[in-house]
């Protein structure tokens, strides 16, 4: 029982302190993939509300839907690319699909 505490203990110690820059590590990239496809749909909502502050309402309100609606299929895509090629790395300067099209790696991120 004591070796279990102490390696449940190291893993999490292990876990907070590895570095947030671990993104291409197959297992966290398979994560976010499955992440980013359950929760794709967020983008709508979101979006809908960022369009509905600006200064013209109702335009913001379409706008947002149809933006909404865009990132909502493209988050899901890639999503979806990241959990089927999730075993082969990227190369080393390139952090996340997600930098290029210049969107957070989660929906929920500003």
């Amino acid at each position: 029982m004591r070796k279990q505490r102490w390696v449940a203990a190291g893993m999490v110690l292990w876990l907070w302190v590895t570095p947030s820059a671990w993104a291409q590590d197959p297992i966290h990239k398979m994560g976010r993939g499955v992440v980013n496809v359950l929760t794709s749909w967020i983008e709508l909502p979101k979006q809908i509300h960022m369009g509905s502050q600006e200064t013209n309402p109702i335009s913001g309100l379409g706008l947002g839907l149809l933006k909404g609606a865009g990132l909502t299929v493209l988050r899901g895509g890639v999503g979806v690319y990241e959990v089927l090629t999730f075993p082969i790395p990227c190369p080393r300067e390139f952090a996340s699909p997600y930098e290029q099209m210049e969107l957070p790696d989660y929906a929920w991120e500003e």
